[in-house]
């Protein structure tokens, strides 16, 4: 039975009524994709993803969650840890390891240009590839990229702030790595959104965080000193509750806010306190586990998704939504 991906409202319920229900049932909230079939033998699927901010905790939850799940089909997802500094070699070396292994299938975050090659590898040896999250803007072979679209993510972000600072003053941005396909396009985006529609906004930077908070602390200390009329902060990628710290410290709470991405406790902290004025999510846990779910699908029933590139929408949480 081959059952087609999809992701929106009703998706479970869709889900459920396209499996058995034996075997769809007890998916985790967030998840939308359900096993179709038990495997004959036990298949190894190798997650590769870092770990060097609180944004990768609800990816590593949704692969354990997706073991857990898999256990009753005959299905093993094994997290492996690439490391807290993310680069292409990390990714090359993390897949090789995996080829060396004997792993059935692989998901991973490749993030940067470089490793379409390994990818591309590893589908010629007969191990289907599935990535999640980000990658680069080199063509693979892989079966699916489950994933936000970081350019439209931007724009609706740009249009945000372009609201919030009422079309001027100074814009502060801090991205994660520079060389990173999806954070060029998250900051590509909105400055490109923001050059169209509201020209009367200044930019300061861009500035390289490396995804971490501690970084982003410094560079918000050193930009507010520098831009006494600085009027918001966008962070593209990891971090952000280190910027909304910073202001917080400053005295600058209502002055100046923070804009970036991911629900994560560290950041929605700083949302009711005014700290952070808006949070782009992008579905972190459902990435995980659908795509470990569709690539078991893929190796114990030859499922093929009906696009290669599935789009998850974030949800923008404001101290006015609530969430």
């Amino acid at each position: 039975m081959q059952m087609k991906k999809w992701i929106g409202a009703g998706a479970v319920a869709l889900a459920l009524a396209l499996a058995p229900a034996a075997m769809a049932q007890d998916l985790p909230k967030g998840a939308t994709v359900a096993a179709t079939q038990k495997s004959d033998k036990e298949l190894r699927i190798a997650f590769l993803s870092f770990q060097n901010n609180p944004f990768w905790v609800p990816v590593t939850e949704g692969a354990g969650a997706a073991n857990d799940y898999l256990k009753n089909f005959n299905g093993k997802v094994d997290f492996i840890d690439l490391g807290d500094d993310l680069t292409a070699e990390a990714v090359v070396a993390g897949v090789e390891a995996a080829l060396v292994q004997n792993y059935d299938g692989i998901v991973v975050v490749p993030i940067f240009d470089g490793t379409a090659r390994i990818i591309n590898e590893a589908v010629d040896e007969g191990v289907p590839v599935v990535t999640i999250i980000a990658e680069g803007s080199q063509p693979s072979k892989r079966l699916a990229f489950i994933g936000q679209d970081a350019k439209a993510a931007g724009a609706q972000i740009g249009e945000f702030i372009a609201g919030k600072m009422q079309g001027k003053g100074k814009l502060g941005v801090i991205t994660g790595y520079f060389g990173a396909t999806q954070h060029q396009a998250r900051m590509d985006g909105a400055l490109e959104y923001l050059k169209a529609n509201a020209p009367g906004i200044q930019i300061v930077g861009p500035f390289e965080n490396r995804d971490k908070a501690e970084a982003a602390y410094s560079i918000v200390q050193d930009m507010a000193t520098a831009n006494p009329d600085l009027g918001m902060i966008y962070v593209t990628a990891g971090g952000p509750f280190g910027a909304a710290k910073a202001v917080k410290d400053l005295g600058l709470t209502g002055k100046v806010g923070v804009v970036g991405f991911d629900h994560t406790p560290e950041n929605t902290a700083y949302v009711p306190s005014g700290e952070m004025v808006g949070l782009l999510d992008q579905a972190p846990f459902q990435q995980a586990f659908d795509g470990s779910v569709m690539l078991f699908n893929h190796i114990v029933a030859g499922y093929q998704p009906e696009s290669d590139v599935i789009k998850v929408d974030g949800n923008l949480m404001t101290k006015e939504s609530g969430s």
